[in-house]
């Protein structure tokens, strides 16, 4: 029911999205929009192109007078710097294309991107791989956001690691408390004493020439029992969740819950049991499934935590060959940050947003808000017939 469609260059104009599937009637501003468009481009370590670059939505279709129309929203993202590059960018022939970039980024799409393609400039790859383009999904993530608003569910997201340094993991039920706290640290870290660390290890890659990888979780809050299915491999919440973080430039892993510490312990300590009491119906000892049992939301708070490579533009280049020549040259260094985990993280809270706003479409449905949120009120008290209170179906 909810299809998401993203275009656009790191260079070019703009970035597009445009969004299918929305409900009539949903309240959406460009200001909603942009504190997370903002949010992406803070987090220390970020690079020169932030400087430039001040991100603000253009909602050119879908929405009227604050609220969404039944047709497809389509919502625009300026680049400022695309006034430097017209020359490089331009969609019409050029005389002048400027010198094609020869020598690949080990870690990037660079050189698998060149070979796939038939190419023979590098930039035809590098300017729609880079995690630029992800300003568009931010956006799409924010009105999908808004939807999950109507419904009590709530998606937070924090930095649990860079480089060798890591932070506590935050209290589910505390984070829609203590999110502010956390947007406003440096590296979006739930642990002052450990994001003052995180900044000193990303000034000494930065003085090295390196840069820092690191870990983050994306938890959401309210949602309630039902989402997804067990059925078929691609209608399984846990692998939708899997796949949207996997799309995130540089993340290489993803844990639901307990995740690959889970793979240690013996099952007597891994499962949650089931309990029972008159005010919180069903619920569980603790939550090793993230959320999520058979595929399926169980109730408790969904958690995922993926792990992003040190980004592989460096300024002391790695060792690479031209793909004209052959011969060894050190890799192409353009603008590049020391470390984006925090932003990944603002990222990966519009990913969960896209698959959790697809998965309760799926499940409730409805063409108008009021039928939506009407829907989901008479799932709730079916649920509550069924020993299940609701309890922790909100993040309100």
């Amino acid at each position: 029911m909810l299809r998401i469609l993203t275009s656009g260059e790191s260079h070019g104009p703009a970035l597009t999205a445009v969004i299918e599937g929305i409900p009539a009637g949903l309240g959406i501003t460009a200001d909603s929009i942009n504190r997370y468009l903002a949010l992406r481009q803070m987090g220390y370590g970020r690079g020169r192109r932030q400087a430039i670059e001040h991100d603000s939505v253009e909602i050119l279709s879908g929405v009227r007078h604050g609220r969404t129309l039944p047709g497809p929203i389509t919502l625009v993202v300026r680049n400022r710097d695309y006034q430097n590059w017209q020359a490089r960018m331009t969609a019409e022939p050029s005389d002048h294309p400027g010198a094609p970039i020869l020598c690949p980024r080990p870690g990037h799409a660079d050189l698998a991107g060149t070979l796939k393609y038939d190419l023979t400039d590098i930039r035809d790859v590098l300017e729609r791989s880079s995690a630029r383009t992800t300003a568009a999904l931010v956006a799409a993530g924010s009105v999908c956001r808004a939807l999950l608003g109507e419904i009590g569910i709530g998606v937070y997201g924090y930095v649990v690691a860079i480089g060798a340094v890591s932070s506590r993991a935050a209290d589910p039920e505390k984070l829609s408390l203590e999110q502010p706290a956390i947007d406003a640290s440096p590296v979006r870290c739930a642990d002052p004493e450990a994001g003052d660390r995180m900044v000193a290890a990303i000034d000494a890659a930065s003085q090295n020439g390196d840069t820092l990888g690191g870990a983050f979780e994306v938890v959401a809050v309210g949602c309630p029992p039902g989402l997804g299915a067990h059925t078929q491999w691609d209608r399984r919440l846990d692998a939708r969740l899997a796949c949207a973080m996997m799309s995130i430039q540089a993340v290489k892993a993803v844990e639901i819950g307990a995740g690959m510490p889970g793979a240690r312990m013996p099952g007597s300590e891994v499962h949650d049991e089931l309990l029972y009491d008159e005010n919180l119906g069903f619920h569980r000892s603790r939550n090793n499934a993230g959320g999520i049992e058979g595929g399926i939301s169980n109730g408790e708070p969904v958690v995922v935590r993926c792990g992003m490579k040190p980004l592989p533009t460096l300024k002391n280049r790695l060792r690479s060959v031209n793909v004209e020549t052959h011969e060894a040259v050190q890799a192409h260094f353009e603008r590049s940050d020391v470390c984006a985990v925090p932003a990944a993280s603002v990222i990966a809270e519009a990913m969960m947003c896209i698959i959790l706003a697809e998965a309760t479409l799926d499940r409730f449905g409805g063409d108008s808000i009021e039928a939506f949120r009407r829907n989901a009120a008479a799932t709730r008290a079916e649920l509550a017939k069924r020993g299940y209170s609701g309890v922790r179906w909100s993040s309100r």
